[in-house]
């Protein structure tokens, strides 16, 4: 789907894509639910760990026990955990001895890894079940035939994180930062923790069952209508129901229809008088059951998932996205998953503070910045009705190494397709982002006065735009963007729904002379949306701050400069009706690596500190929004 807010109203409708053969049968990203069919046990917990510097660990036996183990907490970055593992991102092994259920048996049992970076190999009683490649996205094996009934299993993840040109993101290339690259040698501004970041279930399901469900959802007037695609793990023929509870016509009420699955996919609407629509405001989720019949007549069911649905609907048009009909701007953030202690490891209480905070200074959005966030975060934000902007892991794309551009093409395809199965059927999702601040040739101040083409303007915009495509392709329904580079092509904004861009007027250039960051500001806004007549968020702007440190005059570096600089942004924005949102960079004070630029390896442009205390910044945001 190519078209654009130029060519009139783009209209998506909520959660699905719908291009059957493009649906990878061994592709499953169903959540593991626990039911009276389906049944799942959370690993999480404190496993036996070892890193494998000499990568002896397989021909020794460790997928069976570790010689010399210490403790770790599962999810949770090894670096934060162990002041000696800092910085080591090598290989490194998790074993765990778990009891399987007798009651299991007859079921086919799953190990899923919720994230694992960024290269893991599973084993599971000494014998390897599958590897993965790429973090922030979930995984799974069958280990049904390599379980020994009424003994322990011996589950064991081999993890590494290295740096290399060929992965994305990618890392030790060589370094547009001059005196300001940092270690470790990565391509992207924040700290490249290493682990299991998010639980590990096992999870069971019948031998015939839900393989995959797309949710998609429109509005005609008050009314809504929920589309539901359900696919089996075989081509089989079979019979099944689907059943939507909520509100309807002012009353709670099940709405119901059957399924006739036809080589193993059936599909159906659900038509729903009166719907109450899914909003920012208003985040009212349906619960969705799909129920699917053993064969023969006795009404048994052989298998039932279950999953909240929103109905709601996104548009682009004429300089506006509209949800549900109705303009909305995305204020709020850019993020990173990072704490202490626990790295990049789902932190839940850390989680639902965050959310809170959003709230308290009136944010209704934000960006994956820059990778998939965790699923219990997607049903959180489902939830609480953030609009969310999903991004791929893509960051700092470069295109100068013509030898590894395809194998890095062909990485973010994998994760595109991965996260777009992930999340499709989550309303806060509101748009797919497939890159973050691709790199042109020339970088650094000297790119923004140059008005010849970039070198990597070619080869960028061919890779970006493949990127795009897929993303259209494998889901039709959501707009599609790029956060661009300051100085960055701008051929580049060419294919997307919505023009996203980072940009530094105050900080990067005319650091501290905000008049003429200003006039900046301003004169590329009008240029860009002159040229591209989109929609257009700033998904990021800021200003480094160390927290507590004043002045007067507002000296850069300060909260008070920081402040100041928040406000133009926001006042230039509104005063542009075809701003569609701002999103500040970034929530919190984040671990980045060591370099000159970042004191105490860390990017202070957060609002709040990295322990979530509010800097100054944090009362203008609630000036500017918590009003609205």
């Amino acid at each position: 789907m190519g078209t654009h807010a130029t060519q009139g109203c783009v209209t998506y409708g909520s959660c699905g894509f719908f291009i059957r053969e493009m649906i990878d049968r061994s592709l499953s990203m169903l959540y593991p639910i626990q039911n009276q069919i389906r049944n799942k046990m959370d690993l999480s917990g404190i496993w036996d760990f070892q890193t494998d510097p000499e990568e002896v660990g397989e021909a020794q036996g460790w997928p069976l026990g570790l010689p010399q183990s210490r403790p770790i907490a599962v999810p949770g970055s090894w670096n934060e955990q162990y002041s000696d593992l800092f910085g080591y991102l090598d290989l490194a092994w998790y074993v765990r001895r778990v009891h399987v259920p007798p009651a299991w048996q007859g079921q086919r049992v799953f190990l899923r890894v919720g994230s694992a970076c960024y290269h893991a190999t599973v084993y599971v009683n000494g014998v390897q079940v599958g590897t993965h490649e790429g973090g922030h996205l979930p995984f799974a094996f069958d280990i049904t035939d390599h379980l020994r009934w009424g003994e322990e299993a011996v589950v064991a993840i081999a993890v590494e994180n290295r740096l290399m040109p060929t992965r994305v993101p990618s890392g030790n290339m060589p370094s547009m930062m001059g005196l300001f690259a940092g270690t470790p040698r990565t391509t992207f501004d924040f700290y490249p923790f290493a682990g299991l970041h998010r639980p590990v279930w096992l999870y069971t399901v019948p031998s015939i069952h839900i393989q995959d469900i797309t949710v998609t959802t429109h509005i005609q007037g008050t009314d809504g209508q929920v589309q539901v695609t359900v696919q089996l793990n075989r081509p089989d023929p079979a019979q099944g129901t689907l059943r939507l509870r909520g509100e309807a016509g002012g009353a709670e009420r099940e709405i119901q229809a059957s399924l006739s699955f036809v080589e193993g996919v059936a599909q159906a609407t659900l038509e729903v008088p009166q719907a109450r629509f899914w909003s920012d405001r208003d985040p009212y989720l349906y619960q969705l059951t799909v129920d699917v019949a053993a064969e023969g007549a006795d009404g048994r069911v052989a298998d039932r998932y279950s999953l909240p649905v929103g109905i709601r609907t996104i548009a682009v048009q004429d300089g506006q996205i509209l949800l549900n009909g109705q303009p909305v701007t995305l204020n709020g953030f850019g993020r990173h998953e990072d704490f202490y202690a626990s790295g990049k490891g789902l932190n839940l209480p850390l989680l639902v503070k965050d959310y809170h905070l959003m709230r308290w200074v009136g944010a209704n959005s934000y960006r994956t910045s820059h990778y998939p966030y965790s699923e219990e975060e997607m049903q959180l934000a489902d939830r609480e009705g953030f609009l969310i902007i999903d991004e791929t892991p893509a960051v700092s794309l470069q295109f100068g190494d013509a030898e590894n551009i395809p194998v890095r093409l062909q990485v973010c395809l994998q994760q595109l397709q991965e996260l777009i199965a992930r999340d499709k059927n989550h309303p806060s999702v509101v748009m797919w982002c497939v890159a973050n601040e691709p790199m042109p040739a020339r970088f650094g101040l000297a790119a923004l006065e140059q008005n010849t083409p970039d070198p990597a303007e070619g080869a960028g915009k061919e890779f970006l735009e493949t990127l795009l495509a897929r993303a259209r392709a494998l889901d039709p329904t959501r707009p599609v963007t790029i956060a661009t580079i300051m100085g960055g092509p701008r051929s580049w904004m060419e294919q997307c729904d919505v023009i996203a861009m980072n940009r530094y007027w105050g900080w990067y250039r005319y650091g501290g002379e905000l008049d003429k960051a200003r006039d900046s500001l301003a004169q590329e806004l009008d240029e860009v949306w002159t040229q591209w007549r989109r929609p257009i968020i700033l998904t990021e702007f800021g200003a480094d701050t160390l927290a507590g440190h004043h002045g007067h005059p507002p000296l850069m570096w300060t909260e008070e400069y920081q402040a100041e600089l928040i406000r133009m942004y926001l006042e230039v924005a509104a005063e542009r009706d075809f701003v569609a949102g701002m999103q500040v960079w970034n929530f919190a004070d984040f671990a980045a690596v060591q370099s000159i630029m970042r004191v105490d390896g860390v990017n202070h442009k957060g609002i709040f500190t990295r322990s979530r205390q509010p800097k100054l910044a944090a009362h203008v945001l609630r000036e500017f929004w918590a009003r609205e």
